[in-house]
């Protein structure tokens, strides 16, 4: 299919939309977190169980999304996790009760983890002539939907809900169940092919899983790693003024990496050179940050952002590159558990190495570390030439 026929760009919009639901709904939670907090008179842990909850679904639901693909297909499957995602998200208010927002926060989380996966497949069959272009775009909606969500709750939506934490969280839902209805209604099953016994689980054999896992849990930790720990850092350093706009920064500059490669996906998609590249600079990142100079640590945020980004994209790109059709579900499931856990884990050892050491530079040290992961696996990744992907099965 040609990506600029129209049926394409409708395809590429849903996709678009798609990409932007799986953030919308999770980052639309911290921005009324102390609404919640003073209805539900929740303390600091259960708080943080709440918001870490959806990310870690992200690696435990991962496999079972395989699972639901091989059973009804990627494009029914992207439908349930949508449907899922959005009532479960309204309801998170119903009550409003302690259980009830977390049990509906968790199956939001599971909704999320059923789409990530789905998401690939259908890029492989719907574009498998340009795998890397619409990678970039829906991965594009997902950072665009971060902004959205994280700008606009308070700003926009809370006031429109009435100033009830419940109805926004109900609100941002409506757009994930009109993507879901314009995929349902718009777009065709396609044919079913003969399944070799419903193939679903990772090969954790295949050193692909764990290659593009590891580097995907490399970028995210390079990401959450930075998000987590700037903060704490800032204060501690006597620069706390900065906070606001180097998270700022660090969120803004995964933007132009989207851009960048949905203009020159052809040239970088299968490369491990503009990866190997582009991790490089979060190095360069790490040292502006360290540096306590503000213009340079702000620069530097800029780069670990554009660099989490950038290899982000690439990285998802490649289950629909580099596998059949028929297998990119389990590729990218098993690469999802292993990235999010990661993504989850390392992060940890930057609050342990700092307070053990006493010194508050260490919380950086899992940024180092995602970095010399994507460095050491890229240079290990085999490529092949889009073109390949193109020959996949649909």
């Amino acid at each position: 299919m040609r990506p600029r026929d129209p049926q394409s760009l409708f395809r590429l919009f849903l996709l678009w939309l798609a990409g932007n639901d799986l953030r919308i709904t999770i980052l639309a939670l911290p921005p009324v977190l102390p609404l919640i907090h003073r209805d539900l008179a929740l303390n600091e842990t259960a708080v943080a169980a709440l918001t870490a909850l959806p990310v870690l679904l992200l690696a435990i639901a991962a496999i079972p999304g395989s699972l639901l693909i091989a059973r009804i297909g990627a494009r029914r499957a992207l439908i349930a996790g949508l449907l899922l995602v959005a009532v479960a998200s309204a309801l998170r208010g119903l009550g409003p009760s302690v259980p009830m927002l977390f049990l509906m926060t968790f199956l939001m989380g599971a909704g999320v983890s059923v789409m990530q996966p789905a998401l690939p497949s259908l890029v492989s069959r719907w574009f498998p002539s340009a795998p890397a272009m619409a990678t970039a775009v829906y991965a594009n909606g997902l950072l665009i939907g971060e902004t959205l969500a994280a700008g606009f709750t308070l700003a926009l939506v809370v006031p429109l809900a009435g100033g009830g934490w419940a109805s926004t969280l109900a609100l941002w839902a409506v757009p994930v169940a009109l993507t879901a209805a314009l995929i349902a209604g718009f777009t065709p099953e396609g044919q079913r092919t003969a399944r070799r016994g419903l193939l679903w689980w990772p090969d954790w054999r295949d050193s692909l899983v764990w290659r593009i896992g590891l580097m995907q849990s490399g970028c995210g930790t390079i990401y959450f790693g930075a998000n987590a720990f700037i903060p704490d850092y800032l204060h501690a350093i006597g620069q706390g003024g900065l906070t606001g706009l180097c998270l700022g920064v660090l969120n803004a500059g995964q933007l132009p990496a989207s851009f960048l490669i949905l203009l020159f996906a052809r040239r970088l998609a299968g490369r491990k050179e503009p990866v190997v590249a582009v991790g490089l600079l979060a190095f360069l990142g790490l040292a502006g940050l360290l540096s306590q100079v503000p213009a340079l640590m702000i620069l530097g945020a800029g780069l670990d952002g554009f660099s989490a980004g950038f290899i982000l994209i690439l990285t998802l790109a490649l289950p629909p590159l580099l596998a059949p059709a028929g297998d990119v579900h389990r590729l990218s499931a098993g690469a999802y558990t292993l990235g999010y856990a990661g993504s989850f884990l390392l992060p940890l050892l930057g609050g342990a190495a700092a307070d053990a050491s006493g010194v508050v530079a260490t919380v950086f040290l899992p940024v180092a570390v995602g970095g010399v992961l994507v460095l050491l696996i890229a240079a290990t990744m085999p490529t092949r030439p889009p073109a390949v992907a193109a020959a996949a099965p649909r």
